[in-house]
Protein backbone atom coordinates (compact mmCIF):
# COMPACT_ATOMS: atom_id res chain seq x y z
CA UNK A 1 0.00 0.00 0.00
CA UNK A 2 1.34 3.44 -0.91
CA UNK A 3 1.81 5.91 1.93
CA UNK A 4 -1.30 7.91 2.78
CA UNK A 5 -0.35 11.56 2.10
CA UNK A 6 -2.32 13.15 4.94
CA UNK A 7 -1.12 13.49 8.53
CA UNK A 8 -4.40 14.99 9.77
CA UNK A 9 -7.96 15.13 8.46
CA UNK A 10 -9.43 18.53 9.21
CA UNK A 11 -11.30 19.67 6.08
CA UNK A 12 -12.77 18.33 2.86
CA UNK A 13 -10.47 20.46 0.71
CA UNK A 14 -7.61 18.09 1.57
CA UNK A 15 -9.09 15.40 -0.68
CA UNK A 16 -8.62 15.27 -4.43
CA UNK A 17 -10.32 12.70 -6.62
CA UNK A 18 -7.52 10.08 -6.57
CA UNK A 19 -7.37 10.31 -2.78
CA UNK A 20 -11.14 9.92 -2.55
CA UNK A 21 -10.89 6.78 -4.66
CA UNK A 22 -8.19 5.42 -2.32
CA UNK A 23 -10.43 6.01 0.70
CA UNK A 24 -13.44 4.41 -1.02
CA UNK A 25 -11.46 1.35 -2.14
CA UNK A 26 -10.23 0.90 1.41
CA UNK A 27 -13.77 1.33 2.76
CA UNK A 28 -14.88 -1.42 0.36
CA UNK A 29 -12.18 -3.64 1.84
CA UNK A 30 -13.38 -2.88 5.36
CA UNK A 31 -16.97 -3.66 4.40
CA UNK A 32 -15.90 -7.01 2.95
CA UNK A 33 -13.77 -7.67 6.02
CA UNK A 34 -16.71 -7.28 8.37
CA UNK A 35 -18.76 -9.54 6.10
CA UNK A 36 -16.40 -12.41 6.79
CA UNK A 37 -12.86 -11.89 5.52
CA UNK A 38 -11.41 -10.65 8.87
CA UNK A 39 -8.04 -9.67 7.38
CA UNK A 40 -7.98 -6.36 9.27
CA UNK A 41 -9.19 -7.56 12.68
CA UNK A 42 -5.78 -6.87 14.27
CA UNK A 43 -4.51 -4.25 11.84
CA UNK A 44 -4.23 -1.56 14.53
CA UNK A 45 -3.37 -3.83 17.45
CA UNK A 46 -1.58 -1.75 20.09
CA UNK A 47 -2.89 1.61 18.79
CA UNK A 48 -4.99 3.88 21.00
CA UNK A 49 -7.59 6.38 19.82
CA UNK A 50 -8.54 9.34 22.03
CA UNK A 51 -12.21 10.21 21.46
CA UNK A 52 -12.37 13.87 22.51
CA UNK A 53 -15.92 15.16 22.03
CA UNK A 54 -16.83 18.60 23.35
CA UNK A 55 -20.32 18.34 21.84
CA UNK A 56 -22.89 15.52 22.10
CA UNK A 57 -22.73 12.82 19.45
CA UNK A 58 -24.14 9.36 18.86
CA UNK A 59 -23.40 8.14 15.33
CA UNK A 60 -20.05 9.86 14.83
CA UNK A 61 -18.58 9.00 18.20
CA UNK A 62 -19.83 5.41 18.32
CA UNK A 63 -18.89 4.69 14.71
CA UNK A 64 -15.35 5.97 15.28
CA UNK A 65 -15.00 3.95 18.48
CA UNK A 66 -16.48 0.86 16.84
CA UNK A 67 -14.14 1.34 13.87
CA UNK A 68 -11.08 1.44 16.10
CA UNK A 69 -12.16 -1.60 18.08
CA UNK A 70 -12.94 -3.60 14.93
CA UNK A 71 -9.42 -2.88 13.70
CA UNK A 72 -7.97 -4.28 16.91
CA UNK A 73 -7.14 -0.95 18.53
CA UNK A 74 -8.23 0.54 21.84
CA UNK A 75 -10.23 3.63 22.77
CA UNK A 76 -10.03 6.18 25.58
CA UNK A 77 -13.02 8.47 25.70
CA UNK A 78 -15.18 10.93 27.59
CA UNK A 79 -18.85 11.44 26.84
CA UNK A 80 -18.82 15.25 27.02
CA UNK A 81 -15.38 16.81 27.26
CA UNK A 82 -16.76 20.26 28.04
CA UNK A 83 -18.29 18.95 31.27
CA UNK A 84 -16.29 15.84 32.11
CA UNK A 85 -12.72 16.83 31.29
CA UNK A 86 -10.27 19.51 32.39
CA UNK A 87 -11.95 21.87 29.93
CA UNK A 88 -14.52 22.41 32.68
CA UNK A 89 -11.65 23.78 34.77
CA UNK A 90 -10.52 26.11 32.03
CA UNK A 91 -7.87 24.00 30.30
CA UNK A 92 -7.17 25.25 26.77
CA UNK A 93 -7.67 23.16 23.66
CA UNK A 94 -3.96 23.42 22.95
CA UNK A 95 -3.04 22.01 26.36
CA UNK A 96 -5.60 19.21 26.08
CA UNK A 97 -4.17 18.31 22.66
CA UNK A 98 -0.61 18.19 23.97
CA UNK A 99 -1.70 15.97 26.87
CA UNK A 100 -3.51 13.57 24.54
CA UNK A 101 -0.33 13.29 22.47
CA UNK A 102 1.22 11.46 25.38
CA UNK A 103 -1.69 9.05 25.80
CA UNK A 104 -2.89 8.11 22.31
CA UNK A 105 -1.88 7.49 18.69
CA UNK A 106 -4.74 9.45 17.12
CA UNK A 107 -7.20 12.10 18.32
CA UNK A 108 -10.78 12.20 17.04
CA UNK A 109 -12.17 15.58 18.02
CA UNK A 110 -15.59 17.21 17.93
CA UNK A 111 -15.65 20.80 19.11
CA UNK A 112 -18.16 23.63 19.26
CA UNK A 113 -15.84 26.16 17.60
CA UNK A 114 -15.16 26.28 13.86
CA UNK A 115 -11.46 25.86 13.13
CA UNK A 116 -10.73 24.03 16.37
CA UNK A 117 -9.51 20.83 14.72
CA UNK A 118 -7.14 22.78 12.49
CA UNK A 119 -5.70 24.55 15.52
CA UNK A 120 -5.23 21.25 17.31
CA UNK A 121 -3.56 19.72 14.23
CA UNK A 122 -1.02 22.56 14.12
CA UNK A 123 0.48 21.50 17.45
CA UNK A 124 -0.22 17.76 17.47
CA UNK A 125 2.47 15.17 16.77
CA UNK A 126 -0.19 12.49 16.26
CA UNK A 127 -3.02 12.55 13.69
CA UNK A 128 -6.08 14.70 14.45
CA UNK A 129 -9.38 13.83 12.79
CA UNK A 130 -12.06 16.51 12.71
CA UNK A 131 -15.35 14.93 13.80
CA UNK A 132 -17.21 18.23 13.45
CA UNK A 133 -16.18 21.75 14.46
CA UNK A 134 -19.12 24.00 15.21
CA UNK A 135 -20.65 25.33 12.00
CA UNK A 136 -17.36 24.72 10.19
CA UNK A 137 -16.80 21.30 8.66
CA UNK A 138 -17.42 17.60 9.16
CA UNK A 139 -15.12 15.95 6.59
CA UNK A 140 -15.65 12.32 7.59
CA UNK A 141 -19.42 12.77 7.30
CA UNK A 142 -18.91 14.22 3.83
CA UNK A 143 -16.77 11.24 2.88
CA UNK A 144 -19.41 8.74 3.97
CA UNK A 145 -22.08 10.82 2.22
CA UNK A 146 -20.12 10.77 -1.03
CA UNK A 147 -19.45 7.04 -0.62
CA UNK A 148 -23.20 6.45 -0.23
CA UNK A 149 -24.01 8.48 -3.35
CA UNK A 150 -21.31 6.75 -5.39
CA UNK A 151 -22.62 3.33 -4.34
CA UNK A 152 -26.21 4.21 -5.27
CA UNK A 153 -25.36 5.52 -8.75
CA UNK A 154 -22.12 3.68 -9.60
CA UNK A 155 -20.47 7.09 -9.79
CA UNK A 156 -21.08 10.77 -9.10
CA UNK A 157 -20.39 12.57 -12.39
CA UNK A 158 -23.48 14.18 -13.89
CA UNK A 159 -25.69 14.07 -10.80
CA UNK A 160 -27.96 16.80 -9.45
CA UNK A 161 -27.83 17.08 -5.66
CA UNK A 162 -30.42 19.05 -3.67
CA UNK A 163 -29.32 20.17 -0.19
CA UNK A 164 -32.33 21.07 1.93
CA UNK A 165 -32.81 22.79 5.29
CA UNK A 166 -30.23 24.48 7.48
CA UNK A 167 -27.45 25.29 5.03
CA UNK A 168 -26.05 28.26 6.93
CA UNK A 169 -25.07 26.29 10.03
CA UNK A 170 -24.96 22.81 8.51
CA UNK A 171 -21.33 21.67 8.53
CA UNK A 172 -22.25 18.44 6.74
CA UNK A 173 -23.56 20.20 3.62
CA UNK A 174 -20.62 22.61 3.60
CA UNK A 175 -18.16 19.73 3.61
CA UNK A 176 -20.10 17.75 1.01
CA UNK A 177 -20.20 20.75 -1.35
CA UNK A 178 -16.40 20.89 -1.30
CA UNK A 179 -16.13 17.20 -2.23
CA UNK A 180 -18.77 17.35 -4.97
CA UNK A 181 -16.63 19.96 -6.73
CA UNK A 182 -14.12 17.20 -7.55
CA UNK A 183 -16.55 15.58 -10.02
CA UNK A 184 -17.69 16.41 -13.53
CA UNK A 185 -21.05 17.94 -14.51
CA UNK A 186 -22.40 17.93 -10.97
CA UNK A 187 -25.12 20.49 -10.18
CA UNK A 188 -26.12 21.59 -6.68
CA UNK A 189 -29.48 23.09 -5.68
CA UNK A 190 -29.60 24.84 -2.29
CA UNK A 191 -33.12 24.74 -0.80
CA UNK A 192 -33.53 26.75 2.38
CA UNK A 193 -35.38 29.58 4.11
CA UNK A 194 -33.70 32.99 3.65
CA UNK A 195 -32.30 32.88 7.20
CA UNK A 196 -30.55 29.56 6.46
CA UNK A 197 -28.98 30.22 3.07
CA UNK A 198 -25.65 28.65 2.24
CA UNK A 199 -22.78 30.99 3.11
CA UNK A 200 -20.97 32.93 0.42
CA UNK A 201 -17.63 31.19 0.85
CA UNK A 202 -19.09 27.89 -0.39
CA UNK A 203 -20.81 29.58 -3.34
CA UNK A 204 -17.57 31.33 -4.27
CA UNK A 205 -15.66 28.04 -4.05
CA UNK A 206 -18.17 26.32 -6.34
CA UNK A 207 -18.01 29.16 -8.85
CA UNK A 208 -14.20 29.07 -8.80
CA UNK A 209 -14.36 25.36 -9.57
CA UNK A 210 -17.07 25.82 -12.22
CA UNK A 211 -19.74 23.85 -10.35
CA UNK A 212 -23.21 25.17 -11.26
CA UNK A 213 -25.51 25.92 -8.34
CA UNK A 214 -28.77 27.70 -7.71
CA UNK A 215 -30.96 28.61 -4.77
CA UNK A 216 -34.61 27.71 -4.25
CA UNK A 217 -37.10 28.25 -1.46
CA UNK A 218 -39.76 25.91 -2.89
CA UNK A 219 -38.95 22.23 -2.27
CA UNK A 220 -41.71 21.07 -4.62
CA UNK A 221 -39.83 22.56 -7.57
CA UNK A 222 -36.81 20.43 -6.80
CA UNK A 223 -38.07 16.98 -5.80
CA UNK A 224 -38.93 15.84 -9.37
CA UNK A 225 -35.53 16.78 -10.80
CA UNK A 226 -32.96 15.85 -8.13
CA UNK A 227 -30.99 12.60 -8.18
CA UNK A 228 -30.26 12.96 -4.47
CA UNK A 229 -32.24 14.92 -1.89
CA UNK A 230 -30.03 15.58 1.11
CA UNK A 231 -32.26 16.66 4.00
CA UNK A 232 -30.95 18.35 7.14
CA UNK A 233 -32.61 19.38 10.37
CA UNK A 234 -32.97 23.00 11.42
CA UNK A 235 -30.35 23.20 14.17
CA UNK A 236 -31.98 25.11 17.00
CA UNK A 237 -28.76 25.08 19.05
CA UNK A 238 -26.90 27.09 16.38
CA UNK A 239 -29.41 29.97 16.13
CA UNK A 240 -28.69 33.15 18.05
CA UNK A 241 -32.09 34.69 17.34
CA UNK A 242 -35.19 32.65 18.39
CA UNK A 243 -37.27 34.46 15.75
CA UNK A 244 -34.89 33.26 13.02
CA UNK A 245 -35.29 29.72 14.28
CA UNK A 246 -39.08 29.96 14.29
CA UNK A 247 -38.99 31.33 10.74
CA UNK A 248 -37.07 28.26 9.58
CA UNK A 249 -38.42 25.41 11.72
CA UNK A 250 -40.81 23.04 9.99
CA UNK A 251 -40.49 24.71 6.57
CA UNK A 252 -39.29 21.65 4.68
CA UNK A 253 -40.80 18.24 5.35
CA UNK A 254 -40.23 15.44 2.84
CA UNK A 255 -43.71 13.96 3.08
CA UNK A 256 -44.70 10.69 1.37
CA UNK A 257 -46.63 12.82 -1.12
CA UNK A 258 -43.46 14.71 -2.05
CA UNK A 259 -41.50 11.45 -2.25
CA UNK A 260 -43.96 10.22 -4.88
CA UNK A 261 -42.84 13.06 -7.17
CA UNK A 262 -39.20 11.98 -7.03
CA UNK A 263 -37.40 10.04 -9.75
CA UNK A 264 -37.73 6.25 -9.33
CA UNK A 265 -33.95 5.87 -8.92
CA UNK A 266 -33.36 8.98 -6.81
CA UNK A 267 -32.16 8.67 -3.22
CA UNK A 268 -32.98 10.39 0.06
CA UNK A 269 -30.19 11.12 2.51
CA UNK A 270 -29.92 12.71 5.94
CA UNK A 271 -26.91 13.01 8.28
CA UNK A 272 -29.19 12.37 11.27
CA UNK A 273 -30.51 12.97 13.85
CA UNK A 274 -33.80 13.96 12.26
CA UNK A 275 -36.63 15.86 13.91
CA UNK A 276 -39.71 16.14 11.65
CA UNK A 277 -38.15 16.77 8.24
CA UNK A 278 -38.49 13.12 7.17
CA UNK A 279 -41.57 11.33 8.57
CA UNK A 280 -41.13 7.70 9.59
CA UNK A 281 -43.60 6.77 6.84
CA UNK A 282 -40.79 7.37 4.34
CA UNK A 283 -38.37 4.89 5.97
CA UNK A 284 -39.61 1.87 4.01
CA UNK A 285 -39.32 3.58 0.63
CA UNK A 286 -36.43 1.99 -1.32
CA UNK A 287 -35.11 5.47 -2.08
CA UNK A 288 -34.50 6.15 1.63
CA UNK A 289 -30.77 5.61 2.21
CA UNK A 290 -30.13 7.43 5.49
CA UNK A 291 -29.73 4.31 7.66
CA UNK A 292 -27.42 2.77 5.07
CA UNK A 293 -25.64 6.12 5.01
CA UNK A 294 -25.06 5.93 8.77
CA UNK A 295 -23.77 2.35 8.44
CA UNK A 296 -21.31 3.49 5.79
CA UNK A 297 -19.80 5.76 8.40
CA UNK A 298 -18.28 2.70 10.05
CA UNK A 299 -16.53 1.56 6.86
CA UNK A 300 -15.24 5.03 5.99
CA UNK A 301 -13.91 5.65 9.49
CA UNK A 302 -12.27 2.23 9.61
CA UNK A 303 -10.60 3.10 6.30
CA UNK A 304 -9.37 6.49 7.54
CA UNK A 305 -7.97 5.12 10.80
CA UNK A 306 -6.25 2.31 8.92
CA UNK A 307 -4.77 4.66 6.30
CA UNK A 308 -3.53 7.14 8.90
CA UNK A 309 -2.06 4.68 11.39
CA UNK A 310 -0.69 1.86 9.26
CA UNK A 311 1.64 4.03 7.18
Amino acid sequence: MSAFPLNHIVESQQFDRPLLETVFRTADQMKADLAGEHRFAKALDGCIMASLFYEPSTRTRFSFESAMLRLGGSVITTENAREFSSAAKGESLADSTRIMNGYADVIVMRHNEAGSAARAAEISRIPVINAGDGAGQHPTQALLDLYTIADAFAGIDGLKIAMVGDLRYGRTVRSLAYLLSKYENVEIVFVSPPVCRMEGDIKAYLEKNQVPWREETNLDRVTPEADCIYMTRIQKERFHDPEDYQAAAGRYILTPQRVKTMKPDAIIMHPLPRVDEIPKDVDDDPRARYFEQAQNGLYIRMALLYLLLSK
